[in-house]
Formats: C-alpha cells, structure tokens, sequence
C-alpha cells in the first residue's frame, strides 16, 4: 500500500505530457508546411482554437494583421444577417403613375428597387437560390473554363412583374417605363468581377456569352447570350477546332452595349461561358422589364433603347400610387449562402449598402461604421481589424487571425448560426472548397470554411504574386472536437504557370492535418 500513493504521484506526474507531446506533434506537422521552400518570403497567420473552451491548439503570428482577401465576407455576411434576419424577403414593386381606363395606362410604370441582388434569377421551384460551385462571375479568369450557368431563369423576377402588370389591367402603356434605383448612394465594389454597385441587379448585372462547339471542326460554334434580349449587340466569329484543341475565347467591349466575340472551341467541348459586365445597370433592366411586357402582351411604346423620358417621383409619392406588381425574393438566408459559397463579389460589396438602409443611411461609409459597431457589440477588438469594403478587394482591408476566430465563436452564440454555418463552403464538398481536397480525404465534409484568394500581376518577373490565401471557419475533428480556425497566408510568389489553386490545396492539405492530429 505504501507504493500507491507514489504509483499515484508519478501518474499524477505523467498526465499532461500525453496532451503535451500531441500539440508539439500537431506544430510539427503544420509547421512542415508553412515553412516549406516556398513559403520563404511568405507570412503566416494561423490560429486553432476549442469552440468550446477557447484554448488555443495552435497559433502563429495569430495577432499580426493579414490581408484577409474574401474571408472579409465572413465580416459582411455576419452583419447583414444580424440586421436584416434570416428570414427576411426583399419584395420589388411596381407602381402605376396615370389612371388606366379601357386596359390603357396613360402614364409610367416604374419598378422600385429595394435591394433584391437576383430579382428571381437564381431562384428554383423549392424557394431556394441556385449557384454553381465554379460560378459564371469567374468565367473571365483563367480557371473560367470551368465556370457554368445555374439552371435558372435570369428574367424570372421580371416576368413575374410583366405578368402581374397584365393581371392588373395594363394592357397599353402610353407613358414611360422607369427603374428607381435612388435606395442607396451609388458605390464601387471591392472585388473582381462587374463592381457597380446599385440596387436593382438582374443577372448579377452581366451578360453570359455561351459558346458551343459545331458538330464537327471546321463548322462555327454556336454563341448565343444569356438573357436574350436585343438591347445587347454582339459580333460571334468562334470556330471550331479538333477534338482536345485548348479553346481561345477572347471577349471585346465595342462601346455601350455592344460586344465582340473572336476564337475557337474544340469539338466535344461542353459549352463554354464568358461574362460582359454591363454598363448601366438601370438601363439594362428598364430595357429587359420591356422585353419582358412586351412579351406578356403588354404594349410599351417606350423604346428600350432610348434614355428614359418621364421624371422619377419623389420618394414619399410612392403612397399616394397604386402598386400594380411586386416580387418577392426568398428568405436572406439564401442570398447569404450564395454569397459564401462562391465567394460572390458583387453581393457582398452590396451588403453594407444594405445595412446603411436598414439603419435609415445610404452610404458605404455609413455602412461600414454601422458594421464597425456590430463588431464592438460582439466584443470583438474592432481597432485590430481594417476593412474599406465588403468583398475583400479593397487595399484597407487587414485583419488578424484572433480576431476572425472571436467573431466565429461569437456567433456561434447566436440564433441564426447554424444558417451562417450551412452557407459555408464544405471541403471537398462544395462551393469554393470543392475541389481542395480528393474524395477519399478524411476531412471531407468536416471543415465549414470561407476562402479567399488576392492575385495580382507581377508583371516584370511575368508570374503573379499571391497577395493572400485564406480560409477561415469550423471543424469537426476525427475524434469529435470541435474547433474554430482562421488561416492566412500572404505574399506568396508564385512560378509562371501556377496559380492559386496551389495554396488552396495546400490549406486543404493543412486541414487534414489538424483534422486527424489535434489533441
């Protein structure tokens, strides 16, 4: 008996080295990969943490400022979701300005943006958005052979108003037709991708040119334009090549609302997709809501190829006119989830907008110190985070691993978070972590995470210079813990010929690290 105690003792002694030996295993592992040759004149920040506890597993530089690229939507998702609910619709009304006698509208329709960023274009027959894990708003990059349409109609929310003006007994209008988009102040975005920010966007405000190869080579490709409509002008000469030829697809802006196509696909190819951001998103709707009655069996004799004759109302107006239509779009939730799941520029840059609305504001000013303030709420350390947008482009934006950690853990703490948490990109399942790690990894489908990626041209080495790779998110280890982590890397050149994908597979490669060695 006398030996327990000290049996005990020596237990007692050796406990902690397990869980000890298990982290410095771990740092060894990470470490192994951010210290490799070409990360030489990179910078690091990685934070792990227990969501449950907080206890830090692993940290580097976790208080150092990062260029946090699209992770940033993890900050703007957040806070429009807090202001407007999950549950939230936008509707987009059209009201009627002149009395209608015999099916004639003598005077305007004019439809009222209020901030619905797809206006029924991406919305499918169950009430939810529709995306593509490689996007058409990438289509332009160097990886946009992958790039595809949803199966969705991009005029749906338009129709919809077409029919609804019908069914109200406007059969002739005599006036005008109008767009009010005066919701918010005009902005630019913070992101690649078309960046003009307003409220009224149909087809995330771009035109998909669709390229489908001939029957055989030789024969011309097919292009044909996504929303037809002939407000748009464009010039197709695409041939089609031998079987496994890399396609050249090159897209010309003519001048306003005119567009040259010039290249070739090979055949066999599937159909391929570039995207021309449109110039002046008020207009491009007003012509396609047009297109749209007319089509309905409205007649308009307003030309959608003319500016607009008739004058806005004021605002205050709106009470004293009838609504004719209005579209409801599906709950926030959904466009939250496409936001994150394709990392959707436009939109996101869209979201502080939106949050200056909701608070009674109209500038992006506004609706970043309004986000700013949502931050302290949480308890975040909002003087360590800098942000000059919503997208993540934008050269203010900085932030640090800890404090993209706190503000995960704290909204975990919030009623809304699982919908937060199912908007994520799954590893290896879906969105921008599609296809970051093989089928057969292991910590496929645990890692709920937000990428990001900041490329630019370094033209005089002729490669790119990887300004920031990111991710950020949550994970369910292989032995059941829970863990929130936020990993960044910058300033990673990049040989000629290797793009980012390298560095996503790599934080793929570190998640399973962390997936099947933390303690």
């Amino acid at each position: 008996m006398r030996n327990v105690p000290r049996l005990l003792g020596c237990l007692a002694l050796l406990l902690p080295i397990a869980p000890t030996r298990a982290a410095d295993d771990l740092a060894a592992r990470i470490e192994a990969v951010t210290n490799g040759a070409d990360y030489k004149q990179a910078r690091w920040g990685v934070l792990v943490v227990d969501a449950k506890t907080g206890s830090p597993l692993y940290e580097h530089n976790a208080d150092r400022l990062v260029m946090p690229a699209s992770v940033t939507k993890l900050y703007s998702c957040a806070t429009a979701l807090a202001a407007y609910g999950p549950d939230f619709r936008f509707e987009t009304p059209v009201y009627r300005r002149g009395e209608v006698k015999d099916g004639l509208l003598r005077g305007d329709l004019i439809l009222v943006a209020q901030g619905d960023l797809t206006l029924g274009g991406r919305t499918t027959k169950d009430g939810r958005m529709a995306f593509k894990d490689h996007d058409h708003i990438y289509a332009n990059f160097p990886s946009g052979s992958e790039s595809e349409v949803t199966d969705t109609d991009p005029l749906a929310g338009l129709k919809d108003l077409a029919r609804q003006v019908k069914e109200a007994g406007v059969k002739r209008v005599r006036g005008d037709v109008l767009i009010d988009d005066r919701l918010f102040a005009k902005a630019r975005g913070s992101g690649s991708g078309p960046d003009m920010v307003t409220p009224i966007v149909v087809n995330d405000n771009v035109i998909d040119v669709l390229v489908t190869p001939g029957a055989k080579a030789g024969e011309p490709a097919t292009v044909r334009l996504r929303p037809e409509t002939a407000s748009v002008r464009l010039d197709a000469q695409v041939t089609t090549a031998a079987e496994g030829v890399s396609p050249t697809l090159t897209l010309h802006y003519d001048g306003p609302d005119s567009y040259s196509v010039r290249g070739r696909i090979a055949a066999e190819s599937k159909t391929l997709v570039r995207i021309a951001p449109v110039d002046n998103p008020a207009a491009f709707a007003r012509a396609l809501f047009i297109e749209a009655l007319r089509r309905e069996g409205v007649e308009v004799t307003a030309s959608p190829h003319a500016a607009p004759q008739g004058e806005l109302p004021e605002k205050e107006s709106y009470a004293r006119l009838t609504r004719v239509a209005v579209h409801q779009a599906p709950p926030f939730s959904e466009l939250v989830k496409v936001t994150l799941k394709v990392s959707h520029n436009l939109y996101a840059s869209t979201l502080p907008l939106l949050v200056a609305v909701k608070n009674g504001r109209r500038t992006l000013p506004e609706g970043m110190r309004l986000q700013g303030k949502f931050f302290a709420d949480l308890g975040l350390p909002v003087k360590t985070i800098s942000f000059g947008g919503g997208a993540g482009g934008a050269i203010a934006d900085s932030v640090t691993p800890r404090a993209t950690v706190q503000l995960l853990q704290a909204l975990r703490k919030r009623p809304y978070w699982d919908v937060y948490k199912d908007s994520l990109p799954v590893l290896g399942v879906d969105g921008t972590l599609e296809g970051v790690v093989p089928a057969t990894s292991p910590a496929r489908g645990k890692v709920y995470a937000k990428t990001g990626t900041l490329t630019y041209d370094d033209l005089m080495n002729g490669r790119s210079l990887l300004r920031s790779k990111a991710l950020a998110g949550v994970m369910t280890t292989a032995s059941g813990r829970e863990l929130v982590l936020a990993i960044f890397v910058n300033d990673v050149p990049l040989p000629p010929g290797v793009t980012s994908s390298r560095e996503g597979k790599v934080l793929g490669k570190l998640c399973e690290i962390i997936y099947e060695h933390a303690p």
